[in-house]
């Protein structure tokens, strides 16, 4: 039995042997149960995920960035979590950035055989010349993708700090990560198929990862966004509904704030609360 052979995410789940047959309200509920464990399993991995906060959180306040790298469907949900960090959170671009195996091609279409090149994924990070205030998330279910392991091992000779997020147990990027994050969802509903449950928990896991760092920096004013630059429709309705909820600020007078701050949420309340007797301020 080869290494791959005894992955937990390669596993088959009993009782499917008769999944085609099945109608489709039959196969939803098959594939919803196993979305249900999600929660479960990421509770179980709590801890973790509050150590690598820590780690990224640490990494930030000292001027560096958080890197994420993977292969496939990870390197995807990297590639979407980084992307929605500079409008949700106001960073700059690339402070968030994610490494594909295959390149940014790899985002939209697969790009077979990319994930296997060790040499290619450390070559790619070296790209970015990490540092050590840089924090690398290498997110591979398996545990074992050569890119990730490539990427992780340029990472830590380049002194950054390492976070892996995996599926499966005891694996050879655990190992090689200063944190690990193991997510064991266990085997697919369609075998080896990890773009399912274990996509489902890497994703979320990401959410928690950037959205826990970016609070910890002061990115969101409690459950707020305030670095947001209100610059569609949808955007200034969520900016002015925001400071009228924090400052208790008229309509109108929010309206203004942010017509003179050019949409600025940040600059906005920072005006407001200058006009407010001390004591009305939250």
């Amino acid at each position: 039995m080869s290494e791959l052979d005894r992955l937990s995410t390669e596993g088959v789940q009993p009782g499917l042997e008769d999944l085609n047959e099945r109608p489709p309200a039959a196969i939803v509920d098959v594939l919803l149960a196993a979305e249900a464990r999600v929660p479960a399993v990421l509770a179980a991995a709590a801890a973790q995920l509050g150590t690598a906060v820590e780690v990224v959180e640490r990494g930030l306040r000292a001027g560096g960035r958080l890197i994420y790298v993977g292969a496939g469907t990870p390197g995807r949900l990297a590639a979407l979590d980084a992307a929605e960090c500079v409008p949700t959170f106001g960073v700059p671009p690339g402070l968030v950035v994610a490494v594909l195996a295959g390149g940014a091609e790899a985002a939209a279409r697969a790009v077979e055989g990319a994930e296997d090149d060790a040499a290619a994924g450390a070559a790619d990070l070296r790209t970015l010349a990490p540092g050590p205030a840089d924090t690398v998330v290498g997110i591979t279910a398996s545990g074992r993708t050569p890119f990730v392991l490539g990427a992780l091992g340029a990472a830590r000779a380049a002194g950054a700090a390492t976070i892996a997020i995996v599926n499966n147990p005891g694996s050879a990027a655990a190992a090689a990560a200063d944190v690990a994050v193991e997510l064991l969802t266990g085997p697919e509903v369609i075998a080896g198929s990890t773009r399912l449950t274990a996509g489902t928990s890497q994703k979320i896991a990401l959410n928690v990862l950037s959205t826990a760092a970016m609070v910890r920096i002061g990115r969101t004013h409690g459950p707020w966004m305030i670095d947001v630059r209100a610059t569609n429709q949808k955007l200034r309705r969520r900016a002015q509904r925001t400071l009228v909820q924090i400052t208790g600020e008229s309509e109108e007078r929010v309206a203004e704030a942010l017509r003179s701050t050019g949409g600025d949420t940040r600059e906005a309340l920072a005006l407001l609360r200058a006009r407010q007797p001390w004591s009305q301020c939250p």
